[in-house]
């Protein structure tokens, strides 16, 4: 695997497997040949309201955050790409109110994450698109649907 993920899962709720977290980390890389780790950290909505009102000025809880780094390795000489903070129950309440299975919305919002750790952005409308069309293309790699359709 190009990409290792570390989960810290500081929250009782069920996630995916670190497999499919791996797998879906590892397919946005593998099309930049990029190799390194990642942070995956679940947190609750406490902890991911403090963080999106610190780092982003947004009293409210979200379903993912993305720390990118640039140039920082670990003990053993292999690149840490970033960190992604996922609040599993807004991700789960996000699923139930937008009615997609819960799988398919984790593996979206990992796959979003992790380009935005590669740098992509969604602050304008061109971006967006561009981001949008890579997740779509992504995910139907994994054989999700798009998750910008209405069900």
């Amino acid at each position: 695997m190009s990409i290792q993920v570390n989960i810290q899962n500081v929250t009782k709720a069920h996630v995916p497997s670190h497999e499919e977290l791996e797998q879906w980390a590892a397919l946005v890389f593998s099309a930049r040949r990029k190799k390194g780790a990642i942070g995956v950290r679940i947190v609750g909505e406490k902890e991911i309201q403090s963080l999106n009102h610190q780092f982003r000025k947004v009293d409210n809880p979200t379903n993912i955050l993305s720390f990118p780094y640039e140039d920082v390795v670990d003990e053993e000489n292999v690149p840490i790409l970033g960190d992604l903070a996922v609040c599993a129950s807004v991700v789960k309440k996000e699923a139930i109110a937008q009615k997609k299975e819960l799988i398919a919305h984790w593996a979206h919002l990992i796959i979003h994450g992790c380009l935005h750790l590669q740098g992509y952005t969604h602050n304008d409308e061109e971006n967006a698109k561009r981001m949008e069309t890579k997740e779509i293309q992504l995910l139907k790699k994994l054989g999700f649907k798009n998750p910008y359709q209405s069900n």
